[in-house]
């Protein structure tokens, strides 16, 4: 949450940027266009698919520092030139996901650039530099050593930020006067982000509950050999591909949006533009059984509750017992045959769940559809 001094601030454009000109200027408003998660989210795909397919390109050396240091450049130097932008990246709460950011990808590098090496080594018949080594050390006292050098670092580190960064304390809790916007912790502000698509039961249960599942029964549904020990992508596209878009893609672009681009009353702005808190956004929610009894039918709603929401329910039940199925007997046949039938399906569910969400976003902000199956009459809305 940004502190209430800082909102006024935001909304009048408090403060000047250092660099200014029409071209800057003409930038930051196609910048806050495309920020939009209708089609940043989508880019954002694109760069995934993009970093899967082309990691050995993109992991060299040289083309990993220019990608940083472009990075750096458009990041770091956007504080010159906004005032609005420098206030939300330096905020106290903000700090951590500047370090999240940074952190991913130098981890992301290190990984994908050694399974390109090792990649290489395998199609080439050759030994892996970063596979089954024998200059193996015993967990203690080498690994516990270095544990502890870690945490004594790690202390320091965390010491050293606390006293030079302020902590971002606010006045006692008014229920009166909340803060406007009014967020979580930066950690699971991908979870806050979910309740604008699902209700509370679906966003704050049943989601996160099958993130713990699907992280518990990982090691029993993946049981391939390949990939022990070493980085590799070309032995396991699939799982790697499904669990880093899970994270990458439905978990920390998701707190980007909801800590830099989420501001007062929910709304989305650019990472340019004011927080102006008496913006009003229009926006109009739309059922599927809305759009198949009042555009498709040109029938009024009916009465009967389970009688409207037929259409949402049908597809809820084709997509989640339905789908299952025929990819167990089209394209993921040869999967379902290696797995049996037990490990797969619940593969399966959590997967077309995950894609459930996928498709429920665009669809919130292409058509503003709220719910497929909606029923107040039970408090069971989807």
């Amino acid at each position: 949450m940004l502190n209430m001094d800082v909102i006024p601030m935001l909304a009048s454009g408090a403060g000047k940027p250092l660099i200014t000109s029409p071209a800057i200027e003409g930038l930051k408003h196609f910048v806050n266009h495309w920020s939009q998660p209708q089609f940043s989210l989508p880019l954002f795909v694109v760069l995934f698919v993009m970093m899967l397919v082309f990691y050995r390109k993109w992991t060299r050396p040289v083309v990993a520092a220019g990608l940083l240091a472009v990075f750096c450049a458009f990041y770091f130097g956007s504080m010159l030139i906004d005032h609005n932008y420098l206030l939300i990246v330096t905020k106290p709460d903000n700090v951590p996901i500047t370090l999240l950011l940074l952190s991913l990808g130098l981890c992301l590098w290190v990984a994908f650039r050694q399974a390109s090496i090792n990649d290489q080594c395998l199609r080439e018949g050759k030994p892996l530099p970063f596979g089954d080594r024998e200059d193996k050390v015993l967990v203690w006292p080498d690994l516990v050593y270095i544990e502890l050098i870690a945490l004594v670092l790690a202390a320091a580190v965390l010491v050293i930020w606390s006293v030079g960064l302020p902590a971002p304390l606010e006045s006692p809790a008014n229920p009166a006067g909340p803060p406007n916007p009014s967020k979580a912790p930066w950690y699971v502000l991908g979870l806050q982000e979910m309740l604008v698509y699902f209700d509370p039961w679906m966003a704050g249960v049943i989601l996160p509950g099958m993130i713990v599942t699907g992280l518990i029964s990982m090691p029993y549904i993946d049981t391939n050999p390949k990939g022990n020990g070493y980085y590799t992508l070309r032995d396991r596209p699939f799982a790697i591909g499904v669990w880093l878009f899970g994270f990458i893609v439905l978990w920390v672009i998701l707190i980007v949006f909801g800590t830099f681009l989420r501001g007062p009353n929910w709304n989305f702005f650019g990472p340019y533009e004011y927080w102006d808190a008496t913006r009003l956004v229009p926006l109009t929610n739309i059922n599927l059984s809305d759009y198949v009894w009042t555009w498709m039918l040109n029938q009024p709603l009916p009465d009967v509750p389970f009688v409207r929401e037929a259409a949402g329910i049908a597809f809820v039940g084709a997509w989640l017992l339905v789908l299952p199925v025929i990819l167990a007997r089209t394209i993921m046949r040869r999967m379902y045959m290696q797995m049996g039938s037990l490990r797969f399906y619940i593969m399966a569910i959590h997967l077309v769940v995950m894609g459930l969400m996928t498709l429920k976003m665009p669809l919130r902000w292409l058509f503003n559809m709220k719910y497929f199956i909606y029923l107040p009459e039970f408090n069971l809305n989807l």
